[in-house]
């Protein structure tokens, strides 16, 4: 049951996971989600904390900020970074992140998705065949859409936490 939702990893944070665990597990390309994954919603401009990240995610791997934000918000915020992005990716659904990929000609082997939301993140990266690692939200506030979200959400995590199906990325990766 909810198999679509079942990340391939789960993290306290983006802020958490080692860079020797993506190279361990084949990643070559990250896409990570901006809001409440790298950020507040209502951020802006990148944090100090969230600049530092993309540089090292930059140093280590092809990189790009996936979002279903507006152009106008997302290039804003990536202008600062030096990052390529996805813009209204309309997550859950995979046509704008496949299309991305074949134009980069990335290998989904080599991808991982990092993100919030199982409704978007996790369900997008199950549809697309990329291994995705969900986090914890950053911060309590959603934006109202979010919120709707989460409250889908909310029955479905429970269920795969009751289940085992949540592995946190340690786990594998021996750092427990």
């Amino acid at each position: 049951m909810f198999k679509k939702f079942i990340p391939f990893a789960t993290a306290k944070s983006a802020y958490d996971i080692d860079i020797d665990y993506l190279k361990s597990i084949g990643v070559k390309t990250v896409f990570i989600d901006i809001d409440n994954t790298l950020d507040s919603y209502k951020s802006l401009e990148p944090t100090e904390k969230a600049k530092e990240l993309v540089n090292k995610l930059k140093a280590n791997f092809n990189l790009a900020l996936i979002s279903n934000n507006k152009k106008v918000k997302v290039s804003h915020y990536c202008s600062f970074l030096d990052v390529e992005f996805m813009w209204k990716a309309f997550k859950p659904l995979p046509k704008k992140v496949n299309k991305f990929i074949k134009e980069h000609n990335f290998d989904k082997n080599e991808i991982v998705l990092i993100g919030d939301q199982m409704i978007t993140d996790v369900w997008c990266g199950n549809n697309v065949g990329i291994k995705v690692i969900w986090c914890e939200k950053l911060v309590k506030e959603d934006q109202w859409t979010t919120h709707i979200n989460r409250i889908f959400e909310r029955p479905i995590s429970k269920y795969h936490r009751k289940h085992g199906n949540l592995k946190d990325w340690r786990e594998s990766y021996g750092k427990m």
